[in-house]
């Protein structure tokens, strides 16, 4: 086998890994594999009980990485994310106790709970990979990936991620409820005795690791991308902010964004070149948070998905 194979082979041993603890839910899995090649951010939405949290833990414990969650709460402080300056008596001196951001895959539970004061606390270390407390920069782990979830259904005492903040996610997956005869496979393995705190139990063993995702995203580097198809991608984000169902469109980050899934898909897929469908396949879940609808089109029951439906049918595909 060529290296890519061998590497390609890894990442798909691991989504057969995170299957042993998280039935359905593939999409996502596919997502997050595709934000660790592109060092990108996820944004995770789902109702209650569609094992958010599991999936998160079964990724690191398959990738042999750290991983801290954050339940965000109203009173949640800044420096109870990335860290502060604690006072020692002994020593007389200030010393920086790191707060959980310092890890590999930082679950940040229900993101939208907490005031934005607190939600901006993260905006350095999703950008920079780095943190500043007292005006010294700390760099980050690499890998460094915050998963965010949201509740979709429950918007009392939230705080809406603000457009900025939103942006800076790679992508949005929604985690829809199973089939009936994925719960029928989620209450069988219960009944058999699986514990969802205890994967090791569950077989779940380390498949890869940092080194051959620091090569894998090496190779995806290196994905040809033909002029043609760079001009697709740009005029699919150039058509949202021309539609008239939404009030903001997808900013140029959102294009460079489109770009580095499309390459992730493609190398997945075994091929070192992009397609015009690799660009349709992450389209959505690239761009449906970049978008903002219009107060007169949501009161249509006009969405997101919709407008970019729309926008991919009319766009002329290269060929």
């Amino acid at each position: 086998m060529t290296p890519s194979d061998e590497l390609r082979g890894a990442l798909a041993a691991l989504r057969t890994e995170v299957g042993k603890a998280v039935v359905g839910q593939d999409a996502a899995v596919s997502g997050l594999i595709i934000a660790l090649l592109c060092r990108g951010h996820v944004l995770l939405e789902g109702v209650p009980g569609v094992a958010k949290t599991l999936l998160v833990r079964t990724l690191s414990t398959a990738l042999a990485l750290d991983t801290k969650r954050v339940q965000f709460t109203p009173d949640l402080m800044p420096g109870d994310v990335t860290g502060s300056l604690v006072y020692d008596a002994r020593t007389a001196q200030f010393s920086f106790r790191e707060g959980p951001v310092f890890t590999n895959l930082l679950l940040a539970d229900e993101i939208n709970r907490t005031p934005p004061k607190t939600q901006a606390s993260l905006l350095e270390a999703m950008e920079e990979r780095q943190v500043s407390v007292d005006g010294t920069p700390r760099q980050l782990p690499d890998p460094f990936l915050v998963i965010a979830t949201q509740n979709p259904v429950e918007y009392e005492g939230t705080y809406p991620l603000p457009e900025a903040q939103l942006d800076r996610f790679l992508l949005k997956l929604t985690l829809p409820l199973p089939e009936r005869d994925q719960e029928i496979e989620v209450l069988r393995r219960h009944a058999a005795g699986f514990d969802p705190r205890d994967l090791a139990a569950a077989g779940v063993r380390p498949v890869t690791d940092a080194a051959q995702l620091a090569m894998a995203r090496a190779e995806v580097a290196q994905v040809q991308v033909a002029p043609e198809v760079l001009g697709y991608a740009v005029d699919i984000c150039r058509a949202t902010r021309q539609s008239p169902s939404l009030s903001l469109g997808v900013s140029p980050r959102g294009a460079t964004a489109l770009l580095a899934t499309a390459r992730a898909w493609a190398w997945l897929a075994g091929r070192g070149y992009v397609t015009p469908d690799d660009v349709k396949a992450l389209a959505h879940p690239t761009l449906r948070h970049r978008v903002q609808l219009r107060a007169e089109a949501e009161l249509e029951g006009v969405t997101a998905e919709s407008v970019l439906d729309t926008v991919l049918g009319a766009v002329p595909v290269p060929r």
